[in-house]
């Protein structure tokens, strides 16, 4: 074979090649509700999108897509085959999820990533048999950190919550409340810094890592922090059923053994921490903003409402069939190892 042969020959090998690898690339579309520069987007989803193409060797890429639906439409938005992925926070479709109620409940100690590990193993142990996320992929579960008050009015105690307008999210946090006095008003996040800045709402309740994630610093001066929280915020990324199932048999498994599930769930509990212990940097740094610690007083009266919270939340679980005790001391003892 000649010299032009041989060249030939090669080009043809190496183009061949490189036609099987574009031929075998999967682009994944993720859909989010959330503004572009949150960490959720940055980190989280994008943190994912990292994770599955060094999993599968860049068989799988990927790609934001803001705007497709309002937040509680999104795991519809991908049941019906509009975009590949979401994530999704449970508290915005009352009535639909249950199970994931467990780990927004007050009294737990950790940070948000021991409880998102501690939430995917309880998941797999206990909640996976109420297949609330029936007819997608589930990929991974997660929760923010401790849940706080943010207002444009001064708190220094519990009595000052009575009557205030706040932003909640649902799930649990609607339950503390009314355990609260607080009147409850719900918008979407997104919407959080347009309600505090035209007066629809006195506060809300966030975990303070979203004081730059929203702006909360500029509309909402104020922190009354509980130690280890008012509840937490329960998060799912979903994937289509359908999508995962025409990938390859080779990139299902390296997807389920490399990234989905634990691995998934402690990388984005992980930029929850990140971003709470930046924005409580940026909150003591900012002179017109103040942090106020609840009393020993205060703490021990909202243990209390915790405790009727737990009883509430645990029954509806033991109601829907699940071991609620058990499952809540996994939860406990997960995020102790963790």
């Amino acid at each position: 074979m000649n010299k032009f042969a041989k060249l030939l020959a090669s080009t043809v090998i190496a183009v061949g090649a490189a036609v099987g690898s574009l031929a075998a690339e999967t682009k994944v579309t993720v859909s989010t509700w959330l503004p572009p520069t949150h960490p959720i987007n940055t980190q989280m989803l994008q943190g994912l999108i990292d994770m599955m193409g060094e999993a599968t060797g860049g068989e799988i890429t990927g790609e934001l897509k803001h705007g497709l639906a309002p937040p509680p439409a999104q795991m519809d938005l991908v049941m019906d085959g509009a975009a590949d992925m979401t994530i999704i926070f449970h508290g915005y479709q009352p009535g639909r999820f249950v199970g994931t109620k467990l780990i927004e409940i007050p009294g737990y100690e950790g940070n948000a990533e021991a409880a998102s590990v501690a939430y995917w193993r309880v998941h797999e142990a206990h909640l996976a048999q109420l297949n609330e996320h029936r007819g997608v992929k589930l990929v991974a579960l997660n929760t923010h950190g401790p849940g706080q008050i943010h207002s444009n009015k001064t708190v220094e105690s519990l009595a000052d919550l009575q009557g205030l307008k706040t932003r909640l999210g649902g799930g649990v946090s609607a339950d503390v409340g009314a355990e609260l006095g607080l009147i409850g008003i719900q918008v979407p996040a997104p919407k959080v810094y347009e309600t505090l800045s035209s007066g629809a709402a006195d506060a809300v309740a966030m975990n303070i890592g979203e004081r730059t994630g929203f702006k909360l610093n500029e509309v909402a001066k104020n922190v009354y922090e509980m130690p280890g929280g008012f509840y937490r915020g329960s998060f799912a990324v979903l994937m289509s059923q359908e999508k995962f199932d025409s990938l390859p048999a080779d990139v299902q498994k390296a997807l389920d053994d490399n990234v989905f599930g634990e691995p998934a769930s402690r990388m984005m509990g992980a930029v929850w921490d990140s971003h709470d212990a930046k924005a409580r940097a940026a909150t003591e740094a900012t002179p017109d903003n103040r942090i106020v610690t609840a009393s020993a007083e205060d703490q021990a009266a909202f243990a209390e409402m915790a405790t009727r919270i737990q009883a509430k939340i645990l029954a509806e679980l033991a109601e829907a069939g699940v071991d609620a005790e058990a499952a809540r001391a996994m939860v406990i003892q997960d995020m102790a190892a963790n």
